[in-house]
């Protein structure tokens, strides 16, 4: 079961420069599609002279919400390259930017493809790259006498606590990654009066 996958830790920029034109990268790491539309804002309005910026972004650890756009380029010279450059790199949670001031000389369209190709594996290569896990969460409900019974499985299974509340039950929100939730589950499921709540 495939519970890893990569990003990268914070924004990174590269440089491409091919007949005069100037292609300026910038990878961002996203979570969403309103982050990609909010970073597309920005970089719009910051290089408003140039002629071209064009993006590709992918979301989530199964790596099926992405998208591509050319931005006026011939039909698939940029958007396509640079998702490429994010597939070859088995990269998600991240949008390529790749900004083009046009150099007075025409690229064709296998220069357009080699050049954004290359400013945004510029980006990725000046980006750090880190492995994240995809984690599960699960909410117990139990009786507090049953606290430490709780609380010697947290210590040896090691899930991360995101919450947790004490009114007339115990309640605890634990995030954990994948592969281990299985036997997490399992371990609670024997702590008398627990309850397990379904989301």
């Amino acid at each position: 079961m495939e519970d890893l996958y990569k990003t990268i830790a914070s924004p990174a920029e590269g440089i491409y420069t091919e007949k005069r034109s100037k292609f300026i990268a910038i990878a961002l790491p996203v979570r969403t599609v309103e982050e990609v539309k909010a970073y597309l804002e920005t970089y719009q309005k910051k290089y408003y002279d140039a002629r071209h910026v064009c993006y590709a972004y992918m979301l989530g650890h199964e790596r099926k919400d992405f998208r591509a756009n050319d931005n006026g380029e011939p039909s698939g010279t940029a958007g396509k390259p640079i998702l490429g450059q994010i597939n070859s790199n088995e990269l998600t949670d991240i949008l390529i930017i790749v900004v083009r001031y046009f150099g007075g000389i025409k690229l064709g369209t296998s220069g357009l493809i080699v050049a954004y190709k290359a400013a945004a594996a510029e980006a990725i290569a000046a980006a750090t790259i880190v492995e994240k896990t995809v984690d599960d969460t699960v909410t117990v409900l139990f009786e507090y006498p049953f606290m430490n019974d709780v609380m010697r499985i947290v210590k040896e299974e090691e899930p991360e606590i995101v919450e947790q509340g004490y009114d007339m039950d115990c309640r605890m929100t634990l995030r954990i990654r994948r592969s281990s939730m299985p036997r997490l589950r399992a371990r609670l499921e024997k702590v008398e009066t627990l309850r397990i709540e379904e989301s």
